[in-house]
């Protein structure tokens, strides 16, 4: 008997987004994934043939690429940040949207930026942030954090942030200012690549089903 198709889904920004989603192609979680107080990260749905996991948004790309879960859905900054050749990421979802920008205390701008050749930036994102500053002639040295980016400069931590904007408010009461957008996101759908030869039959209906759920009518 094959196994039931793991659908991998973030935690977060995304998911209250990409739930109608679910449900327009057909799929519905179990009542328990509803529930705040559930600890469980594994969920049956209304398919026998597909059950969901809820994990942190870079993990989703991750569960996606080594095959532990066979589809997913993700920001395309994830995508992005991590290229693993493994994924497939066949449509954009058209939810999810903000964008990744570098950000830095008001002021700072006005610095003589000539003589600069390094920079210090604290991010989620270090292999974007590399790619941007040496596209720029820069060489970025990234202190990895996962949250609270806005208080790096404040505390001496580094100058500038790479990290997610939308309304830019969480910047302002931090003192900072958005001075370049990276790239703008949307949420995406992924799939395994080998999965998606392997199981064909199963993933390829389901592919099409978010296709007609955000109307894409033509392959991405």
């Amino acid at each position: 008997m094959t196994r039931p198709l793991t659908f991998a889904i973030p935690k977060g920004r995304i998911l209250d987004e990409a739930l109608p989603l679910l449900s327009r192609a057909g799929i519905e979680p179990e009542a328990e994934f509803h529930d705040k107080k559930s600890r469980a990260l594994r969920f049956a749905t209304n398919r026998p043939d597909v059950s969901i996991i809820r994990v942190r948004a870079f993990d989703v790309a991750t569960f996606v690429a080594h095959g532990a879960a066979q589809i997913g859905i993700v920001g395309s900054d994830v995508v992005e940040e991590f290229s693993y050749s493994e994924l497939y990421a066949p449509v954009d979802l058209n939810i999810g949207h903000c964008r990744l920008s570098v950000a830095e205390p008001t002021g700072l701008a006005d610095e003589d930026q000539a003589a600069m050749s390094h920079v210090r930036v604290a991010t989620k994102y270090p292999h974007l942030t590399r790619r941007y500053y040496e596209a720029r002639g820069l060489q970025a040295e990234c202190v990895k954090l996962n949250g609270a980016m806005e208080l790096a400069p404040s505390l001496g931590l580094s100058r500038r942030i790479v990290d997610l904007v939308s309304s830019g408010a969480t910047l302002k009461a931090n003192g900072l200012v958005e001075t370049d957008v990276i790239m703008q996101i949307s949420a995406r759908l992924i799939v395994n690549r080998a999965a998606y030869k392997m199981r064909s039959a199963e993933l390829s209906p389901l592919v099409e089903a978010f296709r007609a759920a955000v109307g894409v009518k033509d392959a991405a």
